[in-house]
């Protein structure tokens, strides 16, 4: 996109975002929750909404105000079977700063129903920002509302995106995107800091680091915080190749077999083991290893578990199994690994002190 039609629609985009509404509340979000939404990001958003929105932990809608939408007013399951009842049905959506989408699990993406697609349209058409928390970006964009947006997924998702929704370009390095009028999250955590990131907008800073606190969560992050993952020190473009890779880090506590590999992804194992060969020159099995090996050494230097319970985390047999690949791979221990580790951020801190 040119650099001055991109300026010229920010511009435009941020005038729709900052309309004055007639209400008391400083922010007020509308929720449209799909089938089997994620309910870990519906709540991280909506409790920082509810402890930004009054005095300590009363939980008045003073300064924030939030409603579940529904055409039918029926309760809505989440994936993990825990209902939501809405309170409200679809009727003017500019009364909301804010429609946010809540998505649900990638096998049950069938989109929304007519009703919501026509009343999202409506809040587009009118200049009310629309958001996709988790799935919701891949729901948004079958309802014809992500043209020219770019949309946050979780790297867990992407290669799913790739293969479902042709034209839209998945961003999967970052917590969210604010791209004007469209807001996405790859769900999870990052709901909370996105949510936080609107109520220092529109509320202010201290009630926003309030939230997070009472949660228990660091600082707000802002969007272009790389997406809390670990390098697979992979690289490839070859679509095949990166999907198998996508698989295999969903699947390292259980290592899957080639032959297993080949058949969720609908190939044959010779033609997988033969892009694999193409593309880095190694077998799925030895790329296997190194992502197992890579989390493993992360966990390892980024947390206090015992390498017993790193080693069934990350599918070695046992402590030993792991301590022998470990140091294969990296010529030293685990136990050497977290010394260094622990020394580096002793370091650290005195040189911040």
């Amino acid at each position: 996109m040119d650099a001055k039609v991109g300026e010229s629609r920010a511009s435009s985009q941020v005038s729709a975002v900052y309309k004055p509404r007639k209400t008391t509340a400083r922010l007020s979000v509308g929720f449209i929750l799909a089938k089997r939404f994620t309910l870990c990001a519906f709540a991280n958003f909506v409790d920082v909404l509810r402890l930004a929105a009054d005095e300590g932990d009363r939980s008045r809608p003073i300064m924030c105000n939030w409603n579940v939408l529904s055409d039918t007013m029926s309760a809505i399951p989440s994936s993990s079977g825990v209902s939501v009842q809405p309170n409200e049905r679809l009727g003017d959506p500019t009364k909301f700063d804010y429609i946010v989408v809540v998505g649900g699990v990638m096998d049950d993406l069938s989109g929304l129903g007519a009703n919501y697609v026509s009343y999202l349209a409506r809040a587009a058409a009118a200049g009310v920002p629309l958001i996709g928390l988790c799935t919701g970006g891949f729901l948004l964009h079958k309802a014809g509302l992500m043209k020219g947006y770019r949309c946050c997924v979780s790297w867990f998702h992407h290669a799913d995106f790739l293969e479902q929704f042709d034209g839209l370009d998945p961003v999967s390095d970052q917590i969210f995107i604010d791209d004007g009028e469209r807001l996405t999250c790859s769900g999870g955590a990052s709901s909370a800091h996105l949510a936080a990131y609107l109520v220092e907008r529109h509320v202010g800073r201290a009630q926003a680091s309030k939230s997070l606190h009472i949660m228990i969560i660091d600082d707000a992050l802002r969007p272009e915080k790389p997406q809390p993952g670990v390098s697979m020190d992979i690289s490839t473009r070859d679509p095949m190749v990166m999907r198998a890779l996508l698989l295999m880090q969903q699947n390292i506590d259980t290592p899957l077999s080639v032959a297993e590999l080949a058949k969720r992804m609908g190939h044959s194992k010779r033609q997988l083991e033969r892009h694999f060969r193409s593309a880095l020159g190694a077998s799925p099995q030895a790329a296997f290893l190194q992502i197992r090996l890579t989390f493993a050494r992360h966990l390892i230097e980024t947390t206090d578990k015992l390498v017993a319970s790193i080693a069934v985390e990350c599918g070695f047999c046992d402590s030993s199994h792991l301590s022998r690949m470990f140091r294969q791979r990296f010529d030293m221990t685990p136990q050497e690994v977290r010394r260094q580790a622990q020394q580096s951020a002793l370091i650290g801190e005195a040189q911040a002190a």
